[in-house]
C-alpha cells in the first residue's frame, strides 16, 4: 500500500464528519507536539515524529496546523514547549511528551489552560486515578500494566519461578517495578533481587553481578530505547544463561542495530505495529497495523517501523474521531472548543488504530485492552509475533 493510499484510508473515517460541517466556517485546528527528537530518548521520539509526518493536513474536514517541538529529552524543556504552545502558539490540543518524566510534568500547564493532551508513554501514571489534573490527559499507548500482565502470564506458562529485575532509575523504572511485582506476584513468580541504572550510565557491572548472584530464572530490564542494550550485553557478556526479557520499550531498529547478536531472542511484549506481518491473521488490529507499516517503510525504509510510530499514527484517527463530534458544539480556537474535544476523545468507541482497538470512557483514557497487547522475540534480527 503506497503513502496516498494509507492517507486516503486515513480520511475516510472523516467523510461523514466533514460533509455534515462543510457549510460553516470554522478556524484552523492547532495542534502542538512536544517530542523528545534528541537526547537519550531521541530513537523513540524521531519514529513517532516520523509518523505524524504522513498526518493529512486536514482533520474531520478542517485544515490542520501542525507545530512540533524537541525538548532534548529534558521534562524541563519539555514544560517550556508546552506552555509556548499554549500560551504563545495557542494550539487546541497537545500531542506528547513521549518520555514518562516529561508527560508527568506537562500536567501542570495544561491542567492550568484546560487543554487536551494526548500523550505517548507506556506508564499509566500520567492518567490514573481520572481525577484532578488528570482529566486533561490521554494515552496511546497500551499500559505498563497490561503488558506485565502479558508478560507475566508468558513467563508463568514457561516455568519461570524467579525474576531478577534492573530497571531505570526514574519514574518508568518504577511504574515497571510496580506493574510488574503485582502481576508477579499473583502468578506466584518471585521478584529475587532489585537494581536500577541512569539512561546515561556508561556501566551497570555492579549491579549486573548482583542480579546473577541471586540465581533467578529468568532477568527484566526495565527500560526504554537504546539504553537498554547496555544491561543486556553485559549480562551475556557475565554469562548469564537465562531467558533475558525487556519492555515494550525497545521496540526501534536501533536497539536491535546497537545490540546485534547480544539481543536476539529478547523477550518482550508489544503492541501490533511491531510484530504486524507475523500477527495472526485475525487479529483484530492486523489490518490498520499492516497499512500503516506499508505505506510508513515505503517513506522510511525496510523494518524502519516502531511502536512508538504506530501509537504516533493512532493519534490522527483518535484526534479526527473526537474533532468531528467536538465541532458540532464550538469552533477551534476557543475555550469551549477544547473543552468539548477533552469530553469527546473519552468518547472512543470500537475505534481502530494500528496498535489496537480503542474503547475510551470517563474513568479510562487510555482505552486499550488485550488486543493491544502481544508477546514478541527477537529472532533472525527482527521483532517477531511469539504465541503464549
Amino acid at each position: 500500500m503506497s503513502l496516498m493510499s494509507y492517507k486516503k484510508n486515513l480520511r475516510c473515517v472523516t467523510t461523514v464528519a466533514a460533509l455534515a460541517i462543510s457549510t460553516v466556517a470554522h478556524a484552523d485546528i492547532k495542534v502542538g507536539i512536544d517530542l523528545s527528537s534528541t537526547g537519550p530518548a531521541a530513537t523513540i521520539g524521531i519514529t513517532s515524529k516520523n509518523a505524524m509526518l504522513m498526518w493529512p493536513k486536514t482533520i474531520a474536514g478542517q485544515k490542520a496546523e501542525y507545530i512540533i517541538l524537541d525538548d532534548g529529552s529534558d521534562p524541563g524543556a519539555a514544560v517550556r514547549n508546552i506552555r509556548k504552545l499554549i500560551n504563545e502558539d495557542h494550539v487546541d490540543v497537545i500531542v506528547g511528551p513521549n518520555v514518562t518524566p516529561a508527560a508527568l510534568a506537562a500536567l501542570d500547564p495544561v491542567a492550568e489552560n484546560q487543554t487536551p493532551m494526548i500523550t505517548l508513554i507506556g506508564s499509566a501514571s500520567v492518567v490514573e486515578p481520572q481525577e484532578g489534573k488528570r482529566v486533561w490527559a490521554f494515552k496511546m499507548a497500551q499500559t505498563d500494566s497490561a503488558m506485565a500482565d502479558v508478560m507475566t502470564r508468558y513467563m508463568s506458562n514457561h516455568n519461570v519461578k524467579t525474576v531478577g529485575f534492573i530497571g531505570f532509575a526514574d519514574s518508568y523504572g518504577d511504574s515497571w517495578l510496580n506493574e510488574f511485582t503485582k502481576f508477579a506476584t499473583l502468578r506466584h513468580i518471585q521478584v529475587v533481587a532489585m537494581e536500577r541504572f541512569n539512561r546515561t550510565d556508561a556501566s551497570v557491572t555492579g549491579q549486573v553481578l548482583k542480579l546473577m548472584a541471586a540465581k533467578p530464572d529468568a532477568i527484566l530490564v526495565a527500560g526504554a530505547g537504546t539504553p537498554t542494550v547496555l544491561p543486556q550485553r553485559t549480562l551475556v557478556e557475565r554469562g548469564f544463561k537465562g531467558p533475558i526479557y525487556q519492555t515494550h520499550g525497545i521496540a526501534t531498529p536501533e536497539f536491535i542495530k546497537l545490540g546485534g547478536k547480544d539481543v536476539e531472542g529478547t523477550l518482550f511484549p508489544t503492541q501490533p505495529v511491531v510484530v504486524a506481518r507475523t500477527l495472526p491473521a485475525d487479529h483484530p488490529a492486523k489490518k490498520a497495523a499492516m497499512a500503516f507499516v506499508t505505506a510508513y517503510e515505503a517513506q522510511y525504509g525496510p523494518n524502519s517501523v516502531t511502536q512508538f510510530a504506530g501509537d504516533a499514527a493512532g493519534v490522527y484517527p483518535r484526534l479526527s474521531d473526537a474533532v468531528a463530534r467536538a465541532l458540532k458544539t464550538a469552533q477551534p480556537g476557543t475555550p469551549e472548543f477544547r473543552a468539548a474535544l477533552r469530553v469527546e476523545l473519552e468518547h472512543a468507541h470500537e475505534l481502530v488504530v494500528p496498535n489496537g482497538v480503542v474503547n475510551t470512557s470517563a474513568k479510562d483514557h487510555v482505552g486499550l485492552d488485550q488486543r493491544a497487547s502481544v508477546m514478541g522475540i527477537i529472532k533472525d534480527g527482527k521483532f517477531t509475533y511469539l504465541s503464549q
